[in-house]
């Protein structure tokens, strides 16, 4: 290995890191390895960086000492074979994981296969990461039991992923769908061996499940959070919040949304679904525009990022879904809500809400369809669970059937 570029060019990346403002730590670490490594190369028969880091953690059991040198090693090979600096946003895979990258060839072949397939035909970049993870765990699954090719898979083998010992269905029918399209794409690739796998998927009932839902308390208390200035929420939590209440907004599409998706001459949101792609156009109401505008008035952070939602610690990094998360999370515990252990606090719970308000106050579906930016109209029927107005209507009356006293006593 050549270290000529690293030897000449390291002292860019610490100043990077000390103007970013890495920790001292992060920073002493990343300069300790640089200097072992330049000290050490005459004496060393290095091909790859991972080598480097093995030979550098050898006689550590610590896992965090390993864990803090990958990361530091994952820096140093990025900048000096990509010449790239460290980026917050962007994990670093210095120690590729999961099942693909445990593939033998000809089932690797076969996801990337079917990644190629799928994405000319348009599929989200996100649909068919998780259909090429779900089938890549099976076939990883399939190479620990001795399989080396497709044609070697039994329906035995099969059946051993799909069921527990005592032969009772352990995975989902999604999970079996998401392998199911890649073994249907695959069709087009090896024919013989993708059908005869297909027809070895077991038949996975789709189960349905009790979802929480916010009771008629919860969302008066939430909304009279979101309206008292002295809730201690910032004006960020408040405006997000509001977005969430008011709309049902996916978090991916508030994490996704810019300066320009607020029209305030139209007094309309208007934004790409990050789910589908589609375009989508919601009534920007006074309650949500005055809280984004106090927001960026007197609270986002200075910064060329064009986001809509910024982080509050340097270098103001949008937000990603998951932050909106836990801007959720902080929302309920504010309001003293769903605390308990098993309580779901998520943000699908707002966009439940909105969908079974409109339902029970009679709109109809295409419009909840069209305001939640579903593109399958059925998307909605989840929804319908918790319609108790109208499920109450369906109820049939048992007076003509004698019960005894005491049945229907709490």
């Amino acid at each position: 290995m050549n270290f000529t570029h690293l030897q000449q060019y390291y002292q860019e990346l610490l100043n990077f890191l000390k103007k970013e403002g890495y920790t001292e730590s992060y920073i002493r670490r990343i300069q300790e390895n640089v200097h072992w490594i330049l000290k050490s190369e005459k004496h060393k028969t290095w091909l790859s960086y991972l080598d480097i880091y093995n030979d550098r953690v050898q006689k550590s059991e610590s896992t965090p000492y390993k864990k803090n040198h990958r990361i530091a090693f994952g820096a140093i090979q990025q900048f000096d074979l990509h010449g790239e600096y460290p980026n917050r946003k962007i994990k670093n895979c210095f120690i590729k994981r999961g099942a693909y990258n445990q593939l033998i060839s000809e089932f690797r072949e076969l996801i990337d296969f079917y990644k190629a397939s799928d994405k000319l035909r348009g599929l989200k970049e996100s649909t068919i990461y998780g259909n090429a993870s779900a089938a890549s765990s099976f076939l990883y699954a399939m190479q620990k039991r001795g399989m080396k090719s497709l044609g070697c898979i039994g329906e035995e083998d099969v059946l051993s992923f799909f069921l527990d010992r005592e032969g009772n269905v352990s995975k989902c029918s999604s999970y079996k769908k998401q392998i199911a399209s890649v073994l249907r794409a695959g069709t087009d690739w090896k024919e013989k061996e993708c059908q005869i796998l297909l027809a070895y998927l077991p038949p996975i009932r789709p189960k349905r499940k009790n979802i929480q839902f916010l009771t008629f308390e919860e969302v008066e208390s939430i909304h009279a959070l979101l309206d008292d200035r002295n809730s201690g929420l910032s004006l960020r939590d408040r405006a997000i919040g509001k977005l969430l209440f008011f709309t049902g907004i996916r978090a991916c599409d508030i994490a996704g949304m810019e300066l320009g998706s607020i029209d305030w001459d139209a007094d309309e949101i208007h934004f790409p679904q990050q789910k589908t792609g589609q375009p989508l156009v919601l009534p920007l109401t006074a309650t949500i525009g005055n809280s984004i505008y106090d927001y960026l008035l007197n609270e986002r952070s200075e910064s060329s990022d064009n986001h809509l939602f910024l982080g509050t610690v340097y270098p103001h990094y949008p937000f990603e879904a998951g932050a909106v998360w836990h801007q959720a999370a902080k929302i309920y515990k504010a309001a003293s809500l769903r605390q308990e252990k098993g309580d779901r606090r998520g943000t699908h719970l707002f966009r439940h809400n909105v969908a079974t308000s409109f339902l029970s106050s009679g709109i109809p579906r295409p419009v909840i369809s069209h305001t939640l930016g579903h593109a399958n109209p059925h998307s909605l029927d989840p929804y319908l669970h918790a319609d108790l107005v109208h499920l109450k209507e369906c109820a049939l009356s048992i007076e003509a059937f004698p019960v005894r006293e005491g049945v229907f006593c709490p």
